[in-house]
Formats: structure tokens, C-alpha cells, sequence
């Protein structure tokens, strides 16, 4: 694994830096450093979301003694040198190749400091994708379902038929990528991701239906404690949703917790909501910071 740190004055926090895969693709990365941390939190994004949205949920880790690691998977935001439609991955390799090269990273850089997840969205769906998973010793899973569409909340449920049945099978052969962008659907994507993501969505067990038995082995191997954290008022991921994606992972030990945002204090959280920083009392330090340091 190769390592390469962009120049910048020694004292300037984030530190962005590239982590090359066992491909030779470059993954852009920033880590935050944090005096006298106890444990290395990677930060795993939602579909499409890129890693800067979750800074400042990085920079609170480090106000609490967490050191914290962002990054984007290959396709998009700082893991992109060429045009997205010449970005020949799909989801699957995501977690072989890039969450595992951050995994590896981790582990090389912070030795002597336990390493946990918080896995937004995809981010969730990719503990059971990535090999080396379980040198992680704790992984919470927020906002994460299966991506069933059928199952998805009305608000999506009403629309999302379209991007699977029409924008897609007609966007991805004509462009070579999803142009998300400008749809304002979900952003940019390689087209073998959006192939992958549209045959997964279509199968009621997402993508163990729809990979078969060596994907099942895969999730059966997952034995990291997973917690998940979900939003009653989540307008992508229902219940249904998200208690199928977590009964996948049959070799782990699941908690499962669902919060109101009255529960919280708040009007709203969404699906998007909870890494913005109006949520720093009610989420970060409420929810997500004690499941950290149990």
C-alpha cells in the first residue's frame, strides 16, 4: 500500500492524503488528528455524499479525543483523475479495494489505538463487503438499509421506480456514467455502479439476493459489533428497510436503535440530516459519542 501525503505546511489539520489500493487506484483521504486520541474513527459516506460533508462531524471526534478518517470511494469527489464515465468499479469493489486500504491504513498509522466505523447509508452496506472488516473492533451503522425499493419510505418509494426503470437502463448505456448531477438525483456515478445498484434494488434481498451465496458468506463472516442508529422520519430508509440489511449480518452481535426526532429534540432529521452541525448536541454527543466509548 502506497501512502502519498499532499504538501502542505506541517501544522495544517486536515491532512489530505491519496491511499493507494492493491488495483493502484489512488483514493483520496483526509485524516484529523486529535491530541491524545483513543481510538482511530473511519468515516465510511453515503452514496454520493462527499467525504467534506462530514468535516465538521470529524472535527467534533477530535474535540473528544477521537482521531478520524474521511474519505471517498473511487468515482467521485477526491478519488476521481478522469472523467466518472472512464471509472470502471462498481460497489462491490469499493469495499474490496478502498475500504480495505483505509482499513489497512488505519491500522498501519495508529498501531497501538483500536479502530471503529460509522457507516452512513452504503457506508453500512459495505461492512459486509470489505475483507479485513473485522480488525475493526466496533462498527455503528447510521441511516442504513437495504436499498429494497419496494421497501423504501413513501417519499422515495414514489419516485425512485423512475431511476431504476427509465434513468438508468437509458442514461448509463448512452452516457457511460449516471450524470446525477444534473438530474440532482444522488450526483454523479460510474455506470457499473449504478448497473450494480439498480440490480440490487431491484431484489427483495438487495444485494445478497441478488450476489447469492458467496455474498451471504461474506455478511456471515462480518463478526464486528454493529449498532444501528436510524430516524423514525428517514424519507429514503424505512424500518423494513433497514432491519432486512442488518439481518444479513448473522455472525455479528446487533443492537438496533430508532429515534424520533421529538426523541431528540428536533423537527427533522431525514436521511441526510444527522452529520450537519445543528445536530452536534442531540446526535453527535447524544447518540453517536457514548456507542464510541462504551
Amino acid at each position: 500500500m502506497n501512502i502519498q501525503a499532499v504538501e502542505k505546511s506541517a501544522s495544517t489539520q486536515p491532512q489530505d492524503i491519496f491511499i493507494e489500493t492493491t488495483s493502484g487506484r489512488k483514493i483520496g483521504a483526509r485524516i484529523f488528528k486529535a491530541e491524545h486520541a483513543t481510538s482511530v474513527v473511519i468515516i465510511a459516506g453515503a452514496m454520493g455524499v462527499a467525504q467534506h460533508c462530514y468535516e465538521k462531524f470529524a472535527k467534533f471526534l477530535n474535540s473528544n479525543g477521537h482521531h478520524a478518517i474521511t474519505f471517498d470511494y473511487y468515482g467521485y469527489g477526491q478519488s476521481i483523475d478522469t472523467h466518472v464515465k472512464h471509472c470502471n468499479t462498481d460497489i462491490l469493489e469499493w469495499g474490496q479495494q478502498d475500504c480495505n486500504a483505509v482499513i489497512e491504513y488505519a491500522k498501519t498509522q495508529f498501531n497501538s489505538l483500536p479502530v471503529q466505523w460509522i457507516g452512513h447509508s452504503v457506508g453500512g452496506q459495505l461492512l459486509g463487503m470489505t475483507s479485513n472488516i473485522n480488525q475493526v473492533s466496533n462498527a455503528i451503522t447510521v441511516a442504513c438499509g437495504s436499498g429494497y425499493w419496494r421497501q423504501n419510505s413513501p417519499p422515495t418509494k414514489r419516485v425512485v421506480w423512475l431511476v431504476w426503470y427509465i434513468l438508468t437502463p437509458t442514461l448509463v448505456p448512452l452516457m457511460g456514467y449516471f450524470p446525477g448531477k444534473k438530474l440532482n438525483i444522488v450526483g454523479n456515478l460510474p455506470g457499473r455502479v449504478m448497473k450494480q445498484w439498480r440490480r440490487w434494488a431491484l431484489n427483495k434481498d438487495y444485494a445478497v439476493g441478488a450476489e447469492g451465496k458467496v455474498m451471504q458468506a461474506q455478511f456471515d463472516n462480518v463478526t464486528v459489533p454493529i449498532t444501528s442508529l436510524s430516524f423514525s422520519d428517514d424519507e429514503m430508509m424505512s424500518k423494513e428497510n433497514i432491519d432486512s440489511l442488518h439481518r444479513f449480518y448473522r455472525g455479528s452481535d446487533v443492537t438496533m436503535i430508532r429515534v424520533t426526532p421529538k426523541q431528540l429534540g428536533e423537527t427533522f432529521v431525514g436521511h441526510l440530516g444527522w452529520f450537519r452541525e445543528k445536530f452536534k448536541d442531540s446526535i453527535w454527543a447524544g447518540q453517536i459519542l457514548p456507542l464510541l466509548e462504551r
